[in-house]
């Protein structure tokens, strides 16, 4: 399903929260919504899933308004940063809820549950309680919950926010791959921006209720169109993927090793891109960077470069 904001505005408490925010995701692909804490990235998610009802502009599901559509006829999914898992429920009822409100059959509802609890690696975890999980399996469990319903959209909300480096990475590969297996159009909320790069086919970056840029990974990360969106990839960090043909890949984010030294003024004839030089067109930079394991380093006022591992 394609989904697609139009001019969305909306005030809450005398304040604007949203403003002229207007982007599409296409069908099938992953989208990540990046920015600070107050930009206005989960009330977007709860404009689109029809939680809030916005005061002007619409929401189009596959070129159709459904500005009046409740939001349990939607057919999207949200997986909340806080999860919201029934504690008086096991886990396979948690995960069936969905298709228990559609009044699915019991037996082909739990049949369901136990499928989208292998899908997320937790097979055999049906008759245990919420409480006894930790809060990666907890996580699992309302991905799967997510999952059941069969949305045509998922929408996650900083689903990761809350668990620790490790089972970040682990829940990052797991969404990945499973957004890839069902085909959905998913949109994640993050203000995590290696998370964003690494995870998405496209990034929205929000600020002060507005988007202020959008386009691939390697878009926002090498050509920022402001300095709000630079400031969001000026932190010290790094990339572990490898290279092929000249492209630094990890994730989905591909790179050009080509493009870094063409837009790098400060760092010609550094280690990672031997014999470059900053001002010379793109068709003339011969990457030396073999092809192999490799890292992406973010430093703070420098543009990303590429070491070999």
């Amino acid at each position: 399903m394609q989904l697609a904001l139009e001019n969305i505005d909306l005030r809450l408490g005398g304040k604007d929260i949203l403003r002229d925010v207007s982007f599409a995701v296409d069908d099938g692909r992953f989208v990540s919504v990046l920015g600070e804490s107050g930009a206005g990235k989960s009330t977007t998610l709860k404009v689109i899933a029809g939680l809030l009802p916005q005061d002007s502009g619409r929401v189009l599901f596959d070129g159709t308004c459904v500005d009046d559509v409740p939001t349990h006829k939607r057919n999207t999914a949200i997986v909340f940063q806080d999860i919201r898992l029934f504690p008086n429920m096991d886990v396979r009822q948690n995960v069936a809820f969905p298709l228990k409100m559609r009044k699915v059959p019991r037996a082909e509802r739990l049949a369901t549950a136990d499928r989208m609890l292998a899908a997320v690696q937790l097979e055999g975890f049906g008759n245990r309680r919420t409480y006894e999980l930790s809060g990666g399996q907890q996580q699992r469990v309302a991905v799967a919950r997510a999952l059941a319903a069969k949305p045509d959209a998922l929408l996650l909300d900083e689903p990761f926010s809350g668990l620790d480096e490790q089972l970040r990475a682990e829940m990052r590969q797991l969404v990945s791959r499973l957004h890839a297996e069902f085909g959905m159009t998913s949109l994640m909320v993050t203000h995590d921006a290696d998370e964003a790069l690494t995870m998405s086919d496209r990034i929205i970056y929000m600020s002060d209720g507005r988007v202020v840029q959008e386009g691939t990974p390697a878009d926002l990360l090498l050509r920022p169109a402001s300095d709000v969106v630079r400031a969001a990839f000026n932190d010290a960090s790094s990339i572990e993927g490898r290279v092929e043909g000249g492209i630094f890949m990890s994730g989905k984010l591909c790179v050009s090793l080509a493009d870094l030294a063409a837009y790098d003024e400060t760092r010609a004839g550094d280690a990672a891109l031997v014999g470059a030089r900053a001002n010379a067109p793109v068709e003339q930079v011969a990457p030396a960077i073999p092809d192999g394991p490799a890292v992406l380093v973010r430093v703070p006022d420098r543009t990303p470069f590429v070491h070999a591992l």
